[in-house]
């Protein structure tokens, strides 16, 4: 925050109007009342917080325990304190550029100050013709919105060699991470694939996930025992988010509990699978639950890593091992030669299984 406000004394341009954390401004678990939070503090100057140090009031946030995720709204003012003023606010007319470039993450706040169908909540007073900016496509079915970089077309990804050959797959998660086994595992397609089913389990209503570490594990498990009891899936991709989403938390305990009940939803799996020889890889995309404290300060610690991360395939066939190393683009590779199938020559990775 110090270095941006340096640069823009620098360049003599801009004031930073408001402060919030991605848990109210960039929700993506339809908490509208968490996104109303935000935009009346960035559109009507409304909030618990209103000072003219944003640095002094970010401290005394961290100094409560609400670190960046966690940050309620702040609006920064001007002028006497009897008289105080918000710097900036969101008008009529006005130009608002979103630099965030996921599409989960920017979505509510996107549809909340430009969608011309908004209904989530109502202000009497919402501001009109915005020339509104995303930096990407959130959404293909938002005519209205004006983009910087123009989504890429991506081939051959996993998703269409399922369509192709035909392959019935399901893809199963709970809210908070719904869009990761849709919307980005089908290279920014929101609509599905031919023989894609997608079931969605909702996750808790809950302030903050380490007050349910266990979230919704039970009932992603319960989907995918079913399916595997019912032999309907040529192949079925689950996320579990309690790692990721309790790691946020910074608390110890509750990520143990979060691991735990992870662990306790393999099992089942596993018991499910084993006897129909079913082939499992397990695998994630980025750490965080694994270090839950600072190795510099000895605080929390409330961010992803950048650890490597395991790759488990669970097999019948005692023969096999996987090679040493690898990198996320060899999973779909590894995943079409346990199918059988070919590899695309767009997919740069390699299977990784090695069979002697």
């Amino acid at each position: 925050l110090r270095q941006l406000q340096q640069k823009m004394r620098e360049l003599g341009v801009g004031e930073i109007a408001a402060l919030v954390g991605r848990y109210y401004a960039m929700d993506r678990d339809n908490r509208w009342e968490r996104v109303e939070l935000a935009y009346r503090a960035l559109v009507h100057g409304q909030a618990e917080t209103r000072t003219d140090d944003a640095v002094a009031a970010l401290e005394r946030s961290y100094e409560a325990g609400l670190t960046d995720e966690f940050v309620k709204p702040i609006v920064v003012t001007k002028g006497s304190a009897a008289s105080a003023v918000p710097v900036g606010l969101i008008h009529d007319d006005d130009a608002v550029i979103f630099f965030n470039f996921r599409a989960d993450r920017a979505r509510q706040m996107t549809s909340a100050l430009a969608a011309p169908d908004f209904d989530k909540f109502v202000d009497a007073k919402r501001p009109k013709n915005l020339f509104y900016v995303g930096i990407t496509q959130y959404d293909k079915n938002w005519p209205w919105l004006k983009y910087v970089i123009a989504p890429e077309k991506l081939e051959h990804l996993l998703a269409q060699v399922f369509a192709d050959v035909q392959y019935k797959n399901l893809r199963t998660a709970e809210t908070e991470k719904y869009a990761h086994v849709t919307y980005f595992f089908n290279g920014g397609e929101e609509k599905p694939f031919s023989g894609e089913e997608r079931i969605l389990v909702p996750s808790p209503k809950v302030a903050t996930y380490d007050l349910k570490p266990e979230m919704s594990a039970a009932g992603i498990t319960d989907t995918v025992v079913k399916a595997i009891e019912k032999d309907e899936f040529d192949a079925i991709i689950m996320n579990y988010a309690n790692a990721d989403m309790v790691g946020h938390s910074g608390k110890l305990e509750a990520a143990i509990q979060a691991v735990e009940a992870v662990d306790a939803g393999l099992a089942r799996i596993y018991q499910a699978l084993k006897p129909r020889g079913g082939v499992w890889i397990i695998t994630a995309d980025h750490g965080n639950a694994e270090t839950m404290i600072d190795p510099v300060g000895g605080g929390p610690h409330t961010y992803h890593t950048t650890n490597p991360v395991p790759l488990i395939l669970v097999s019948d066939d005692d023969k096999l091992r996987l090679k040493p190393g690898g990198s996320l683009r060899d999973i779909a590779p590894t995943m079409l030669g346990v199918l059988g199938e070919p590899q695309p020559a767009d997919m740069t990775g390699t299977d990784l299984r090695v069979i002697s």
